[in-house]
């Protein structure tokens, strides 16, 4: 018997069917090739933050006194600093800016979460007058010191920056050199560093927190009518761009806090 369903209606139905098996295989497809794409981003700043959250004692405005030869005033200079938090996309950094400075101009600190080390790219004073060097160091974080070095080449010479944190109100940054072929670092210069605006002799002071890094907060923001604390000008960035995203995660952490301490 031949069938009453049109051939022209078969071939329609075939390729309606198939076309909605390709869809929903190849929508299938990329949602599972693509969430940990877009996941990986947000877990790559939560990692470099983490990493670089106990160094947030760093933040802040620093007044130092450089010395080539330790306890000597002959070459000595006066420099001032700031350190402050940079986010800019999926990058978080920290960032040293040095006014009047020998051997630094600025810096920027952060986090390779796949090979596990810090990393500081440096602008540095060039030979000639206005002229600038870049360079970049790899280091890693050995207690209180956070030592970079510039990677190794042959026939080349070696730096090296040692970040020392004494305590919230003391900072010591040394810089060393060694020549060609060389196994060891002479001293450049080391600056001391003592936190703007107070007195080694002071007791230490508590106060308002930074809702995006748990620093010490200094600089307000608001929000919807409230008013919350940030520690620079780096984190009241971050928090203009997302205040919600901000205050969720600072929440979650005193949630955290208190559920920890029961």
């Amino acid at each position: 018997m031949r069938s009453s369903f049109p051939a022209n209606r078969v071939l329609w139905c075939g390729t309606f069917v198939g076309l909605i098996l390709v869809l929903v295989i190849g929508g299938w497809g990329v949602t599972d090739e693509t969430a940990p794409k877009s996941a990986a981003p947000a877990a790559i700043k939560s990692a470099s933050k983490e990493a670089l959250t106990p160094f947030q004692d760093l933040v802040g405005g620093w007044i130092g006194t450089g010395q080539p030869k330790r306890g000597s005033a002959s070459g000595a200079w006066r420099e001032k600093a700031e350190w402050r938090w940079k986010f800019s996309g999926e990058q978080v950094a920290l960032e040293y800016a040095i006014e009047e400075g020998k051997l630094l101009k600025s810096a920027l600190v952060s986090f390779d979460p796949k090979s596990k080390t810090f990393r500081l790219k440096s602008i540095e004073p060039g030979t000639a007058k206005d002229q600038t060097v870049e360079r970049e160091y790899v280091g890693e974080s050995n207690g209180n010191k956070l030592v970079f070095d510039t990677p190794t080449k042959e026939g080349a010479e070696g730096r090296r920056i040692t970040i020392t944190r004494l305590n919230e109100k003391r900072t010591l940054v040394l810089f060393e050199q060694k020549g060609a072929g060389q196994n060891f670092f002479n001293r450049i210069a080391e600056v001391g560093y003592t936190r703007e605006g107070t007195r080694l002799a002071d007791s230490d002071q508590t106060g308002p927190v930074c809702v995006v890094t748990g620093g010490q907060g200094t600089i307000k923001v608001s929000y919807k009518g409230e008013t919350y604390w940030v520690c620079c000008t780096g984190c009241r960035d971050a928090f203009n761009d997302d205040p919600e995203g901000i205050l969720a995660d600072y929440r979650k952490k005193l949630d955290e806090r208190k559920a920890g301490k029961k």
